[in-house]
């Protein structure tokens, strides 16, 4: 498996109406772009959620989240969500549209 499909699928199904939205395959996975920049994607079994350097210790409270690290290099303003952090789907929307949201704010690229 090189990421989970159903999961790419639930969070095509949240980020259907979102203009600009752009998905495209990067880290063995699926990363999703809103005006250029990525907002969450799938790796494996994890959600990816970029959630700024500001939201990161927030984040990073929640029992289901771990450092966003791919290279051994960790990456503050990222967060990965284990499965369990996202059965429920009123979690996946909060995380995808946390992502969304700080994509928002930065500069289209």
């Amino acid at each position: 498996m090189a990421y989970d499909e159903e999961l790419a699928a639930r969070i095509e199904a949240i980020l259907v109406d979102q203009p600009g939205l752009v998905s495209k395959r990067m880290f063995g996975g699926v990363a999703y772009l809103v005006q250029g920049n990525m907002a969450c994607g799938v790796h494996k079994d994890l959600l990816m959620v970029r959630v700024g350097p500001n939201g990161y210790d927030q984040a990073m409270q929640d029992p289901y989240t771990r450092q966003f690290d791919m290279t051994g290099k960790s990456m503050k303003g990222w967060v990965t969500v284990d499965p369990e952090g996202i059965a429920r789907q009123a979690d996946l929307e909060h995380w995808v549209k946390t992502g969304l949201e700080f994509a928002l704010t930065l500069p289209p690229k």
